[in-house]
């Protein structure tokens, strides 16, 4: 069921697509999971240094450049804080090297891989969040052990594909339209397979403001490929150990979700 936003965060949302820079600070990761130096770019929430005996969650994004889509979730952050929409959280960005290798999983589509040089990483990059930045944030920062995970189109799939593999690796997930028509939609072939494996828990679809401990949200629009979204929401019935969010708009485009519908998806974490 989708969250009411109230109109402030309705204009915050269909805003004109110009973001300040917010301020931010920026570490280096020589990554061997990866093989590359990464950058990563860090968001505190205003009251961070005032508050030295407070930890916050997390939430991580792929695409988080200063030039991908840092900025506008940051900037959304700060506004649905002031708000009190949502509390405060360490916003870490991941800015893209490969991002079209880091982002998927193995496929047999010819399409697919026609697509960049590298395809098929995610694995890696998974193993590079869970292994190396995640313990280096928790080193460097006030942190509480809740995470959350944002992203639309291919990060959306990365976000989706590690739920499903990886479940206990963060405790919300957010994905716009993500992009799982890759492989042939085979990931959402392999979802109730994958959801047998989930710990143990009652599924429920979320409705309710009460949060449970591992959360997902996934939102489509008109662009929905083979409504492959669709196809995921009717398998995660049939899963346990977490609550969802299936939302579809039909009136929004791959190119407008995000922006539309981020205040809804990371209230719906972060509450």
């Amino acid at each position: 069921m989708p969250i009411l936003i109230p109109f402030a965060m309705l204009a915050l949302a269909m805003q004109a697509p110009t973001d300040s820079i917010p301020q931010y600070d920026t570490l280096s990761l020589n990554s061997a999971a990866l093989g590359e130096l990464r950058h990563i770019n860090v968001h505190l929430p205003t009251n961070y240094s005032g508050a030295i005996t407070n930890r916050f969650p997390v939430l991580y994004m792929p695409d988080g450049g200063i030039d991908e889509d840092f900025p506008h979730v940051v900037n959304t952050v700060d506004s649905l804080i002031a708000l009190g929409e949502i509390r405060p959280v360490i916003v870490v960005g991941v800015p893209n090297t490969e991002r079209r290798r880091d982002l998927t999983g193995p496929t047999r589509v010819h399409s697919d891989s026609a697509v960049a040089p590298h395809v098929g990483g995610s694995a890696a990059f998974r193993a590079f969040f869970r292994d190396e930045l995640i313990p280096e944030i928790n080193r460097r920062y006030r942190t509480t052990p809740e995470r959350s995970i944002v992203g639309e189109s291919l990060a959306g799939l990365f976000i989706v594909e590690t739920f499903l593999r990886e479940p206990t690796m963060f405790d919300h997930y957010v994905a716009f339209d993500p992009s799982l028509w890759w492989n042939h939609g085979a990931l959402v072939d392999s979802a109730s397979v994958l959801l047998r494996a989930f710990p143990a828990g009652n599924v429920t679809h979320r409705t309710a403001r009460r949060m449970p401990h591992r959360t997902l949200y996934v939102a489509a629009s008109h662009d929905d490929i083979d409504d492959q979204t669709q196809r995921l929401a009717t398998v995660l019935g049939s899963g346990r150990g977490f609550a969802w969010t299936h939302v579809a708009r039909p009136d929004l485009t791959h190119p407008t979700i995000f922006r539309a519908l981020a205040p809804a998806g990371l209230i719906n974490a972060m509450h």
